[in-house]
């Protein structure tokens, strides 16, 4: 198994394209906020100088694949901008249903598809050590 994938050395897990390319024929996203020069998937992303978590995504319909090292606060920003405005968001990350971001921000106030195996970042050879989840967020719902 690829220890890097369980290595915080860096953040930058490029989606897979085929991946994106499902969802985005879906939802025909307008922004990435967790981005890079060399990994964004819309023409309007934000990198780690632009501070996504501190942009205003209102009206966008966003993909979010977050930095795992900071990932309760990038669930908490999803679900603040899903739920609280008028923006769909769409976020794919690890499949932890034990944490307290997931009851907190995900379990009853949003979509949730279950990934069946295991993705394939970037150019690793390797799948990576967790399944992953797609939780959606489609505007203004009540709070629950």
């Amino acid at each position: 198994m690829n220890n890097a994938l369980f290595s915080s050395n860096s953040d930058e897990w490029a989606t897979p394209q085929d991946v994106f390319q499902e969802l985005n024929d879906e939802f025909h996203f307008t922004l990435d906020p967790c981005a890079t020069d060399r990994n964004h998937k819309c023409a309007h992303y934000y990198t780690q100088a632009d501070n996504g978590l501190q942009q205003d995504w209102g009206g966008e319909c966003v993909f979010c694949n977050p930095p795992y090292s900071d990932i309760a606060h990038w669930v908490r920003k999803c679900y603040l901008e899903g739920i609280k405005k008028n923006t769909v968001v769409v976020l794919l990350i690890p499949s932890r249903t034990d944490t307290k971001y997931f009851h907190n921000y995900i379990y009853q106030r949003s979509e949730i598809r279950f990934l069946k195996g295991r993705l394939h970042f970037n150019d690793s050879k390797w799948n990576a050590p967790f399944p992953s989840m797609v939780v959606i967020f489609r505007g203004y719902t009540e709070d629950k």
